[in-house]
């Protein structure tokens, strides 16, 4: 049974101040109040539950499951399947993205993640969920881990609320690209001021290039609501589903 936690948020007036990378919570632990920032997800994870109570009870958090649908509809609508998927779930957290695909029938999920708070709580809290679990850099990679993921076959790359913030760079979105077969589909989403001409992420402007030289080939797009700020206003996000039609260069990053 997942703990509840005595969780509380900035008043609305200071909220409305905090950039999405700067909002914290603060809860109640051992009778001591302990602050942490959204992005603070090693500390996170290791409370269980405090995640899902966070963002998808207090925050209402759609992306998981509104991102994984839309992937099996765009599939089902090309003459596919889900269990046609083998997937490489990457920043994978602490397994709800793994959980969704896992109900929607892929074949085989491999989650992937820097984090090793982020393995440790997917396998405490959804064990089964993922065929096997990587805790790696993929800017630095080591050579049989690289060997091993190779291995699955990877015809679909999912990363889901993992992009924009400084936690998957560039570079390593394009490793794990380079992961996938030629012809794999892609489900990632974009918090919308990053697909925008003021975007600083790094990722609006890989997006759009890899599109315009042709690397994927948009399938859809759209808009929703991720989630609700700590102020309570709703954030919006692009859905994407892609297929991928080439494999990029190994200096491609350099290009961009």
């Amino acid at each position: 049974m997942k703990q509840k936690y005595s969780l509380a948020l900035p008043d609305r007036q200071l909220a409305k101040t905090l950039g999405q990378d700067k909002a914290y919570f603060t809860i109640d632990e051992n009778g001591e109040k302990c602050s942490f920032r959204f992005h603070d997800y090693d500390e996170i994870f290791k409370r269980p539950g405090l995640y899902e109570q966070l963002f998808h009870c207090h925050l209402r958090c759609a992306s998981p499951r509104f991102v994984v649908a839309l992937l099996d509809r765009v599939v089902v609508a090309f003459g596919k399947s889900m269990s046609d998927l083998n997937v490489l779930d990457l920043g994978a957290g602490n397994g709800m993205v793994g959980a969704e695909l896992l109900s929607h029938g892929a074949h085989s999920i491999v989650g992937l993640d820097i984090l090793p708070d982020a393995r440790d709580a997917a396998e405490r809290d959804r064990p089964g969920v993922y065929d096997a679990y990587y805790v790696a850099d993929l800017i630095d990679l080591p050579s049989p881990i690289e060997a091993e993921l190779q291995s699955y076959k990877f015809n679909c790359l999912v990363c889901i609320a993992a992009l924009g913030f400084g936690d998957i760079p560039p570079e390593a979105f394009l490793k794990a690209f380079r992961l996938t077969s030629p012809d794999a589909w892609l489900a990632l989403n974009l918090k919308d001021s990053f697909f925008g001409q003021s975007d600083q992420s790094g990722f609006s402007g890989l997006i759009k290039r890899l599109i315009a030289d042709a690397y994927i080939q948009i399938l859809h797009v759209e808009r929703y609501r991720h989630r609700i700020s700590v102020a309570g206003d709703p954030l919006y996000y692009y859905a994407f589903i892609f297929r991928k039609t080439r494999d990029v260069p190994e200096d491609f990053a350099q290009s961009l």
